[in-house]
């Protein structure tokens, strides 16, 4: 008899137990499960798993089925080889020896989730629709929508669309870059129901972010999971949902975009679910992670439903209205409820019982709180946001700072002479609106900002109360190391000072090292080679240019090195080790052989999969160095037509691929002179290459104004205008036309500048340079390298 057991699994979640039969080569049996053991999970909970598997008559599965529907709808898969989880929670402990004995107990109505998903896999629009669905199910007229057919809160947005998208940045690209907390009052319609307050945490889906998601989810319970139903799960799923796993957290599944089209055929196949399940399973998911509940629904169309029937009926028709079973987004908000356990709460008093406990149960508690996001206000002063771990706080308690201890650190005893302050205030996030807390009492599992707190608090810091302090600071989960390094000065270009207000050295030195306190991933250094200038190190290129982004809104003005991958030995080996990614490629069949090349040639890349669907499209997975992909988004959109779309994130530290030979083939058209573009030299120059500029913009010598279509470097003088004399030319009364210029971001310039050039940024412009501006030394410099690599290869 032979089974495939992800199949089984599969049929058992859809509940069709008519056709698990095809599971099988032989007769048409189905798969019971019987003699359950305990299996002990290291976080002190106990689970059900089957040790043995029984054949038994499909009929019997069949006379069943009323059974089985019920069993679905708790979330008890039949089929799997684990069952229910019992929850034990109150008896666990802190494992650290050294640690104080203090038991975790839960809080009552209070539930603590974190939207984690992909880039555009539509996080954000459903937290707007549970932000619109909470808020009024707790209004008077209130009515439910299942009673009409319709989804309460759906609809058009209107202005309140992407109300979580708050930053310009944000709105501008559609995407988040800083996680955000907002509070939600829900009260669910079912019998004896009490109002629960949710805290929902939008996260970034971004790699390069990936600092936020490490820092918010130590916050949180539960994940919810947001996946397009069309794509499937990205490399950023991945890595969000391993960090999620890994702490333990309980998931839920929202397969969203479920009425789109591209969406019927992994619905009806089921491709996407399995896709998930290999995930989990992938990431050393735990039994009762396994089980986690799986939804469909689209957020911009406000529904969601646990039946896939359903989900197809809507995407058949275009519409929810009128489908029996598609529930607004009380669905999920519900499923919150059930699956996602209150928040845990660090229990220090003797009389820890089942019990989960209440607001006014923290009076004799020591207040504890670490800070995960910290600011200022001109009006409060600095404030930081965080979650209460122990005991409670109100306005006007004197707090002190515990130093931040990472997990695996040493424990230490609380310093009595740390900082002090008095909280002042105690506000909760609403939308994207902060309101002050009524009443101003905030305990034990709550997430909320205080101000008044020490000038010197940082992310990871922990407060505690100045009169019942706790034994030691709390431990914070450890983030992963930054991948590169870019050099940040002042501008020393001719035009430095005339399109900014913000231009030296210390000046950009200090905006840098500000934005540590709250970008947790970014680090600072001082330049050792060079004093003027500022050592920056961070995940990515879009981190870096959405930091220079938001730093020449404000007015600063700043030149930025060519990035520089960070290496580190091996303890053991002694070789040279560097960051490796995975990365993922969707692109047209057609463009396949193009990725391929791009990235196991010059780039060091590995192919680990490749597989074709019936949409023409191929998935490429590979491993490459982290340096290997530095300018390679510009260039595969080039060279595959817009087709190729590509996610990555970071794998492990592998040993140094040798010399890389990347980066443009062509050179660069380099001015000469200074003064405006004009439309005339521009046209003529049009033929060398592509151009960066257009007729009007500020040159200057060593400036580059655009591609050259040959290899090396050409000088051009792109504000030569035409002469004006009485002599008469066939072409002089032509008119002159000039194809749009080619304009970069900060992030593809990061990638696409070449070893001996620098980026010039200025509120108003972005341009691209020579380090070095004289033309002369520049030759000079040139003729010295050619010497040196014809020594070296005579020597060989």
């Amino acid at each position: 008899m032979i089974f495939n057991p992800r199949a089984i699994t599969f049929i058992a979640r859809r509940n069709n137990a008519q056709t698990i039969s095809k599971c099988f080569s032989g007769a048409p049996m189905s798969l019971g499960v019987t003699e359950s053991c305990i299996h002990t999970h290291p976080n002190g909970r106990s689970s059900t798993a089957a040790s043995s598997i029984n054949l038994v008559p499909t009929k019997t599965i069949l006379a069943q089925s009323s059974l089985l529907s019920t069993a679905h709808m708790n979330q008890v898969h039949t089929f799997s080889t684990a069952a229910a989880i019992e929850e034990t929670d109150s008896s666990s402990v802190t494992t650290d020896a050294s640690a104080p004995i203090y038991t975790i107990q839960r809080r009552h109505g209070v539930r603590n989730v974190a939207i984690v998903a992909h880039v555009d896999h539509g996080k954000t629009t459903l937290v707007d629709e549970l932000l619109k669905t909470a808020s009024a199910s707790t209004t008077a007229d209130t009515t439910s929508s299942e009673d009409n057919g319709g989804t309460e809160g759906s609809g058009t947005t209107g202005e309140g669309e992407r109300l979580m998208d708050c930053g310009d940045l944000e709105k501008e690209r559609g995407i988040t870059i800083t996680s955000k907390v907002t509070r939600l009052d829900y009260l669910s319609n079912k019998v004896g129901a009490e109002q629960t307050i949710i805290n929902v945490v939008d996260t970034p889906g971004h790699a390069d972010f990936a600092g936020e998601v490490d820092r918010i989810l130590s916050t949180v319970d539960g994940v919810v999971l947001v996946v397009d139903a069309g794509e499937g799960p990205k490399s950023q799923t991945k890595y969000v949902l391993s960090r999620a796993l890994s702490l333990g957290l309980k998931p839920i599944v929202v397969l969203n975009k479920a009425d789109r089209q591209e969406s019927l055929g992994r619905l009806e196949s089921g491709e996407t679910e399995l896709d998930l399940m290999d995930l989990f399973e992938a990431l050393g998911a735990q039994d009762e992670q396994m089980e986690y509940r799986t939804l469909f629904g689209s957020a911009r169309g406000g529904w969601i439903t646990s039946d896939v029937g359903v989900a197809l009926e809507v995407a058949e028709k275009g519409s929810p209205a009128g489908v029996q079973g598609a529930m607004s987004m009380r669905g999920l908000l519900d499923a919150i409820l059930e699956d996602i356990p209150p928040p845990s709460v660090h229990w220090y008093g003797k009389n820890g019982d089942q019990e989960a406990k209440r607001e006014g149960d923290f009076d004799a508690e020591p207040f504890s709180m670490t800070a995960t996001t910290v600011g200022y206000d001109n009006f409060l002063g600095r404030t930081c946001t965080g979650r209460i771990y122990s005991g409670q706080i109100t306005t006007g308690d004197g707090i002190t700072l515990l130093r931040q201890r990472v997990a695996g650190e040493e424990a230490i005893e609380s310093d009595n002479n740390g900082p002090t302050g008095q909280i002042s205030g105690i506000f909760v996030n609403r939308g994207v609106s902060r309101v002050p807390l009524e009443p101003s009492i905030a305990f034990a599992g709550d997430i909320v900002t205080l101000s008044g707190v020490p000038e010197t608090m940082k992310v990871g810091d922990t407060l505690t109360s100045t009169a019942n302090k706790v034994p030691m600071a709390v431990v914070t989960p450890p983030l992963a190391p930054p991948t590169l390094s870019c050099l940040f000065g002042a501008n020393n270009g001719p035009l430095a000072g005339k399109e900014g207000t913000i231009v030296t050295s210390s000046k950009v030195r200090d905006r840098l090292i500000k934005e540590t306190d709250n970008n947790v991933t970014l680090a600072v250094e001082k330049c050792e080679h060079d004093a003027e200038k500022t050592v920056v190190l961070g995940r990515g290129e879009l981190q870096i240019g959405i930091l220079v982004e938001q730093m020449r809104r404000e007015g600063y003005e700043m030149i930025i090195t060519p990035p520089q991958i960070l290496t580190k030995k091996c303890p053991n080996t002694g070789k040279q080790l560097e960051p490796y990614e995975e990365v993922i490629v969707d692109v047209d069949a057609e463009y396949s052989g193009t990725v391929v090349n791009s990235l196991t040639g010059a780039r060091k890349g590995v192919l680990v999969e490749m597989m074709d669907d019936k949409q023409g499209k191929t998935r490429m997975k590979f491993e490459v160095p982290s340096r290997g992909l530095l300018g390679f988004g510009p260039e595969i959109a080039t060279a595959t037509r817009g087709t190729a779309v590509m996610h990555h994130c970071y794998l492990e530290d592998r040993e140094y691929a040798g010399v890389m030979r990347i980066g443009s083939e062509k050179g660069k058209l380099v001015a000469n002179d200074s003064g405006k573009a004009t439309l005339f030299a521009l046209e003529s120059l049009s033929a060398r290459g592509t151009l960066f500029v257009a007729p009007g913009d500020m040159i200057y010598p060593g400036m580059v104004v655009g591609e050259n279509s040959k290899a090396g470097d050409l000088e051009v003088n792109p504000v030569r205008a035409k002469a004006t004399s009485n002599m008469r030319t066939q072409s002089k009364e032509e008119k002159l036309y000039l194809a749009p210029p080619k304009r970069m971001s900060v992030e593809e310039l990061i990638g696409y500048m070449s070893e001996d050039e620098v980026i010039e940024v200025t509120p108003l412009s972005v341009r691209l340079r020579k380090a070095e501006l004289d033309a002369g030394v520049r030759e000079r410099a040139a003729r010295t390298r050619r010497k040196q690599l014809e020594s070296l290869k005579n020597k060989k």
